[in-house]
């Protein structure tokens, strides 16, 4: 089995709840087990500002699905979701995107891992720090030195 972390993040619906029922199908997920899942956090979008606000959090899954394997379920579940890809940035029902897969760096066409701007957003670095404190993001850092230099990025935990 290999540890790896999942980012999740949704705008539009009711996002939650899809959240609630993403995480719920990662569980169901072949060959795969959901650890831990953060709180829920808020954040403004990066691009587009005019969309909604998204709902994120991260899950610790336990895995024996390569990563190709594992990206192919990650895609599949999105589209049962609605998911669509019109342009880059936009709102989304939702979002998976594999984060960390294990100690491994993957720099493929079609998967990057560590995730390529993961190191730079709150919104994924406020989740996992409360998950895995003591995780390192192979080639950046420590998440919470990483955290702390995106300050200024508007996320909050969501009760």
């Amino acid at each position: 089995m290999t540890a790896v972390f999942i980012g999740l993040g949704a705008n539009l619906g009711e996002p939650g709840e899809q959240l609630r029922s993403a995480i719920k199908a990662l569980g169901r997920a072949a060959d795969s087990r959901v650890l831990a899942v953060s709180s829920f956090y808020a954040s403004a979008p990066l691009e587009f500002a005019s969309q909604p606000d998204f709902v994120n959090a991260v899950a610790k899954l336990d895995t024996v699905l390569a990563p190709h394997a594992l990206l192919e379920t990650l895609l599949a579940i999105e589209r049962a979701f609605g998911r669509r890809r019109s342009f880059h940035g936009a709102p989304r029902t939702l979002d998976l995107d594999l984060l960390l897969y294990g100690e491994q760096v993957i720099a493929e066409p079609d998967l990057q891992v560590p995730h390529p701007r993961m190191h730079e957003r709150a919104f994924v670095l406020a989740p996992l720090a409360e998950i895995a404190p003591e995780c390192v993001i192979p080639g950046r850092g420590a998440v919470g030195e990483l955290l702390a230099a995106c300050a200024g990025q508007r996320v909050r935990r969501l009760e």
